[in-house]
């Protein structure tokens, strides 16, 4: 599919022909407007279009493998959310930065030192409580990311961002419920929820910290602040704080160096990669 296809249906507004969706970026101008720095834009749906990526791929990893076959496709579902997100913000990209890329040449025919996702995405997917616990900080940041670019000053990311809040509102629900249902399960379950948020601590600086989508609207501190917040709340129902008023997180445990947004990944990110990448880099000229 080229990003004519992606943007521009034709004379109707549907996603897909036959699916019913409708097109967010329809009627949209896809100029990069006046006052907008088109490298920053750039860079910004590259990094966020990894995050999801390489998210949807991990959450792919669950067919056949959840504990309910609802909640498998509750997770595979999730993971198309996602996908079609990187494909929105890769076609941005590729008409932000001027090369004319599309989806598929940044999805699947670079390496992985290109890639520019946080590396809380790229970590092995661990049991069911931990998939759990990352989806709830994933949704829950992105969630804060893309209700602030909504109103971002390019109104093709804008538009990207608003439709993925629908979308994310309900991943962190979801997230949010199996939270609390497994901490306040059984020993085991809360247990091995604990086990997951201390594992996921060491990579939550990178999230917090990130200024990917600075400079368009989603400022730092705020995101952050409001991640803290809703997470406080989620693990508090959940009983998983440290106490009534210490939630996990805190006091910070120590980052792990480095960023995946500077090209420095996990060992995890390679292999992922390779599957994903693998038909695509076999046949680079088919057609589908």
């Amino acid at each position: 599919m080229t990003d004519e296809d992606l943007y521009v249906d034709g004379d109707g507004a549907r996603w897909a022909f036959g699916t019913g969706f409708t097109d967010p970026l329809h009627g949209i101008d896809q100029t990069v407007p006046d006052g907008v720095d088109a490298d920053y834009l750039a860079a910004c749906c590259l990094a966020l279009g990894d995050d999801a990526l390489v998210s949807a791929q991990r959450l792919a990893e669950w067919c056949t493998r959840a504990p309910e076959l609802e909640e498998e496709l509750a997770l595979a579902n999730f993971g198309l959310d996602l996908l079609g997100q990187a494909r929105l913000l890769y076609a941005r990209a590729g008409r932000a930065d001027g090369t004319g890329r599309g989806e598929d040449a940044y999805a699947y025919f670079r390496a992985p030192v290109d890639f520019r996702n946080v590396r809380i995405a790229e970590l092995p997917g661990g049991d069911f409580a931990f998939t759990v616990a990352r989806l709830l900080v994933l949704s829950v940041w992105r969630l804060a990311v893309c209700e602030a670019l909504a109103t971002a000053p390019d109104p093709v990311l804008a538009a990207i961002a608003a439709k993925s809040v629908k979308e994310l509102a309900y991943h962190r629900r979801w997230a949010a419920e199996w939270t609390i249902r497994l901490g306040d399960g059984t020993d085991e379950s809360a247990a091995r929820m604990r086990t997951a948020l201390d594992e996921l601590a060491p990579w939550m600086d990178e999230l917090l910290s990130d200024r990917t989508a600075a400079r368009l609207g989603a400022e730092p501190a705020a995101v952050a602040a409001r991640t803290r917040l809703e997470l406080f709340h989620v693990l508090a129902d959940a009983g998983l704080n440290r106490s009534a008023d210490v939630p996990p997180f805190d006091p910070p445990a120590s980052p792990v160096p480095g960023s995946g947004r500077n090209g420095q990944h996990t060992p995890h990110l390679a292999p992922l990669l390779a599957e994903l990448q693998s038909v695509a880099r076999a046949h680079p000229d088919a057609s589908w």
